[in-house]
């Protein structure tokens, strides 16, 4: 069974019909879909991805990458490329899991929280935490801009139900993981995009934990280069497989491809069991369906 552990589900970017038709051709059987967070964005020209991976994978470079990926205006929208795009304060789950109802056999869904909104986070948790396809909670530290600490009186209760967190860490305190997984010791914890943005400085602390993990999606934060690092590093045990659709991968047709990183993950690891674990088993297991 191939799972992407990690996809947010928007209808304007990509209807459900052209989801379900994607991951047919791609033999995806199950997603774990995710709220919208912002508008649209355009991708970035290859050249400036490249740019901006190069940078955040060296700590004296660091620097400039934040500037290329954390650029916010004041009221919190983020900019990119000269152009302000919304991000949203209070998460729209009731509309996802709707959605999830109608097609119970292939989606499932994290629960999309901002601690810091106006938004109830813990009884939005409490309200879809028990749904039979609710994975866990997902949480964006990074444009939400906040500590991952704020996301402790959350994480208890996703560790009581023995579902796992995925957070998208981000620079400074905003990337501060430490916190949360000593307060919650027993939280299985998931870092996006093999732990952006400071990768490799955050991988040793990883693999010394043995309810944190990383996914490996998004092609603008994670090549190939860096899918055969983190997990050697890491071993193939301690990553999953995700897209981050229906953003980057973008397919001859103009739209998002699941092609673009299983390919990438096939090529590096052609051992079949590594890729199975990655593709799959390891999510299953955090989730509860193994």
């Amino acid at each position: 069974m191939i799972i992407d552990c990690h996809f947010h589900f928007d209808p304007r970017m990509l209807s459900i019909e052209q989801l379900i038709q994607k991951m047919d051709q791609s033999q995806i059987d199950k997603i774990a879909l995710i709220p919208p967070l912002t508008d649209p964005i355009p991708d970035l020209p290859k050249i400036l991805l490249e740019l901006l991976q190069w940078l955040l994978k060296r700590k004296t470079f660091r620097p400039l990458g934040r500037l290329l990926c954390s650029n916010f205006t004041k009221q919190g929208d983020i900019q990119i490329l000269l152009k302000s795009y919304p991000i949203y304060k209070e998460p729209d789950n009731a509309t996802l899991f709707d959605t999830i109802d109608r097609f119970p056999d292939r989606f499932l869904g994290w629960i999309l929280i901002h601690p810091k909104s106006q938004q109830d986070s813990i009884a939005e948790v409490h309200r879809w935490i028990d749904h039979p396809n609710c994975v866990g909670i997902k949480a964006h530290p990074f444009w939400h801009q906040y500590a991952p600490a704020e996301l402790i009186p959350v994480a208890e209760i996703a560790s009581a139900k023995g579902k796992p967190m995925l957070i998208h860490l981000g620079f400074d305190d905003h990337g501060d993981y430490q916190r949360l997984v000593q307060t919650v010791p027993e939280l299985k914890l998931i870092l996006a995009h093999a732990a952006f943005p400071e990768y490799k400085d955050q991988w040793k602390s990883i693999r010394s934990l043995p309810n944190v993990f990383v996914d490996i999606s998004q092609t603008a934060y994670v090549n190939i280069q860096t899918i055969a690092e983190v997990i050697n590093y890491l071993g193939p045990e301690k990553c999953l497989y995700g897209s981050d659709g229906p953003y980057g991968s973008e397919g001859q047709d103009g739209l998002f491809d699941f092609d673009v990183i299983l390919k990438q993950i096939k090529q590096t690891f052609p051992d079949l069991s590594v890729q199975e674990a990655i593709m799959g088993k390891n999510f299953q297991r955090l989730i509860g369906m193994a």
